[in-house]
C-alpha cells in the first residue's frame, strides 16, 4: 500500500495552533501516513505575513476593535470578513502550489483559519483530495468556514451549530479537544512542590495567560503573593513580561517566575487553582485536575471562550485589578470546586479517527 500523505496547516498566532498541529499527526500514525505541517502564515510571504502579524496583534490589544471586528464582520461573514479571506488566499496560494506539488497530499487538515481558505480553494479542481478544518474555539467565524471543505470538527455542540449557521448541512464531528501526553502523566502534588520549592502546606496559584502572556500578569502576581499565596507566573514568549516577573519574584520570594517553559504540568501540579485566559490552557487544567479563575483579556473570540469554560464547570471569572483578583483568589480557594483530573489520553485520537472515516479517511 502506498503510504498516503497528510498535510497539516498550522499557524504562528499563539502556541495553540501548533499543539493541535503536533496532536494530529500524533494521532494518525497508526494509519502509516507521511504528516507534514505547514505555517500557513509563512504562506503569505515575509512581507505580507510580518504585517498580518504587527497588524494582528496591535488589533489585540485593543479589545474594543477586535471586539468590533470579531462580532460584527469575522463572526457573522461580513464584507470586510470576506475581504480579509480572499486577500489571504490569494496570496498564500502560489506558495501552497509549490508545497503541493512536491508534497501531494490525500488529506489537509486545517487546524487554522486562513488555512482552511487556500485548502478548500484547491480542493474545487481536485475532488479526489479530503479536507478537513478543525476549530478549538467555542464558536466557528467566517474565516474557518468554507464551501469545500469535507468535514469540520469541533470540540462541543455549540461550535458544531456556529458552523451550520454559516454553512448548513456541512458535516461537522464533535470530538474532545487534544492535550499533550504530558498533561496526562503529571507528576503528584507533593512531589511537584517540592521540586520548585513551594511549602506543602501554602496556598498556590499558577497564573498564565497564553504564549503572549495577555494582560498585566506582573502586577496580579504581585497582589496575590502579598495576600500570602504563592504564585507560580508564567511569562510565555513576552520577554517583557519576563523581566518584570523576575523584579516582582526578587522582591517577593513567593513569586516563582518563569519565560517561556514546558514544565507547565509540573506547575498545574503544584497549584491549587490555575488563573489563566481562556485557551488551550483550559483543558489542560482540567486534564490535571485543577480548577480555573478565568481572566476577561482576551477579546472577541477569546470571551466567547471564556463564557464556554464557565459553561463547562469548576471555572470562575474575575477582572484584573487587584482587589478583585484578589478576593476572588481567596474565595475560590476557600471554597474550591471538585475538579477531577481527565483520563482516556487516547480519547481524542481514536475520534479523529473516526471522523475522517466517513468522508474517506480510514
Amino acid at each position: 500500500m502506498t503510504t498516503r500523505k497528510v498535510l497539516i496547516l498550522s499557524g504562528h498566532f499563539g502556541k495553540g495552533h501548533d499543539t493541535v498541529a503536533e496532536a494530529t499527526a500524533t494521532a494518525l500514525a497508526p494509519l502509516d501516513v507521511e504528516c507534514r505541517t505547514v505555517d500557513s502564515i509563512d504562506m503569505l510571504g515575509p512581507a505580507a505575513g510580518q504585517a498580518g502579524d504587527r497588524v494582528f496583534r496591535s488589533i489585540l490589544s485593543v479589545p474594543p476593535l477586535y471586539d468590533a471586528l470579531h462580532f460584527s464582520q469575522l463572526r457573522p461573514g461580513g464584507r470586510l470578513a470576506d475581504l480579509m479571506d480572499w486577500a489571504a488566499v490569494a496570496a498564500m496560494y502560489p506558495h501552497f502550489l509549490e508545497i503541493v506539488r512536491e508534497f501531494p497530499p490525500d488529506l489537509v487538515v486545517s487546524v487554522f483559519a486562513t488555512g482552511a481558505g487556500v485548502a478548500s480553494r484547491y480542493k474545487a479542481s481536485h475532488p479526489d483530495l479530503i479536507t478537513a478544518v478543525f476549530i478549538t474555539d467555542a464558536y466557528a467565524h467566517r474565516l474557518w468556514v468554507h464551501a469545500h471543505t469535507d468535514i469540520f470538527l469541533t470540540t462541543s455542540e455549540v461550535g458544531a451549530r456556529s458552523v451550520e449557521g454559516l454553512r448548513p448541512r456541512a458535516r461537522v464531528a464533535v470530538v474532545t479537544h487534544p492535550t499533550r501526553p504530558a498533561f496526562y502523566a503529571a507528576p503528584d502534588r507533593a512531589s511537584a512542590r517540592a521540586g520548585l520549592g513551594v511549602p506543602d502546606d501554602a496556598r498556590c496559584v499558577l497564573l498564565m495567560s497564553g504564549g503572549w502572556g495577555i494582560g498585566p500578569l506582573a502586577k496580579a502576581a504581585t497582589a496575590v503573593a502579598r495576600a500570602g499565596i504563592w504564585v507560580l507566573a508564567v511569562a510565555g514568549n513576552n520577554e517583557r513580561l519576563e523581566r518584570q516577573l523576575r523584579r516582582a519574584s526578587a522582591a517577593d520570594r513567593r513569586i516563582v517566575a518563569f519565560g517561556y517553559t514546558d514544565r507547565v504540568p509540573e506547575l498545574m501540579a503544584a497549584s491549587d487553582a490555575v488563573i489563566t485566559s481562556s485557551g488551550d490552557t483550559c483543558r489542560e487544567a482540567r486534564v490535571v485536575g485543577r480548577p480555573l479563575i478565568l481572566t476577561d483579556v482576551v477579546p472577541g473570540h477569546g470571551r466567547e471562550n471564556l463564557m464556554h469554560e464557565l459553561e463547562l464547570g469548576g471555572a470562575t471569572v474575575t477582572t484584573m485589578g487587584p482587589r478583585s483578583l484578589v478576593a476572588t483568589v481567596e474565595d475560590f480557594l476557600d471554597h474550591p470546586p471538585a475538579m477531577p483530573a481527565l483520563g482516556d489520553p487516547d480519547r481524542w485520537e481514536r475520534e479523529l479517527r473516526g471522523a475522517l472515516a466517513p468522508v474517506g479517511f480510514a
